[in-house]
């Protein structure tokens, strides 16, 4: 049996569930108008009982996480079990997405385009969480630059929570656009970046998270698809 509905799954924000419940709803609803070949749903972690309404024993997962470490692995299933859908299928997180790097390089290069700055003159700041105990942020921003690097002047990468420190990273750029590696719109997000934005003087254009792109629910439902089509079948 092929899964029947898709659950898109965010972290969500402990401290006021509310809104990033229904951000993660909100595009639930956008990839379902994307023809995902499934129902699509979605819970934050942090909303009491969201797991449990939304996920079933056949459901298709998709983190909407950007690094694949322990919380995907391990939490996350954990979390599944306790909410009654432990046979659920957790698919590679939107970070890990294959699509995702070509993502960046063009909403990018059309920030700097705005500009009037070349590829050539561009430098792209991506910022992303990082982690003391984890290196798992780490390591996926730092290939991801890699990979982007030739698209560029150069790639910069800055963290929220460890070295190298955004507001370092961020300091004396010039010709420079910033775009979060983030997955939506959350406390990192409103208050992290731009007081580190801010304290390094940052004067270049300061793009919405990676997660909030017109294309990215077109580029979930197709890895949904793809997932309902390459033998997942129970």
């Amino acid at each position: 049996m092929t899964e029947a509905r898709a659950v898109i799954v965010s972290h969500g924000q402990p401290g006021d569930p509310v809104p990033q419940q229904r951000a993660i709803e909100d595009l639930a609803a956008a990839v379902a108008r994307n023809d995902p070949g499934c129902e699509v749903r979605g819970a934050t972690l942090a909303m009491p009982g969201a797991l449990a309404e939304t996920c079933e024993p056949d459901s298709l997962i998709y983190p909407m996480f950007m690094a694949e470490g322990w919380f995907t692995r391990t939490e996350l299933p954990r979390r599944l079990d306790r909410a009654g859908a432990a046979g659920a299928r957790v698919l590679p997180p939107f970070g890990a997405d294959p699509a995702l790097p070509a993502l960046i390089v063009r909403i990018a290069l059309a920030a700097a385009a705005d500009e009037g700055w070349t590829p050539s003159e561009t430098t792209l700041l991506l910022s992303a969480h990082g982690s003391q105990r984890s290196p798992a942020s780490f390591t996926i921003t730092t290939a991801i630059a890699a990979q982007i690097a030739p698209h560029f002047a150069r790639v910069v990468t800055g963290f929220v929570e460890q070295a190298p420190w955004l507001a370092d990273a961020a300091r004396d750029l010039d010709r420079a656009v910033h775009l979060p590696f983030f997955a939506l719109r959350a406390e990192h997000v409103t208050d992290d970046l731009p007081r580190a934005l801010d304290q390094a003087g940052f004067t270049g254009p300061r793009l919405d998270p990676i997660g909030l792109a017109a294309e990215v629910p077109a580029l979930i439902a197709a890895a949904i698809r793809s997932a309902r089509s390459d033998g997942g079948a129970k």
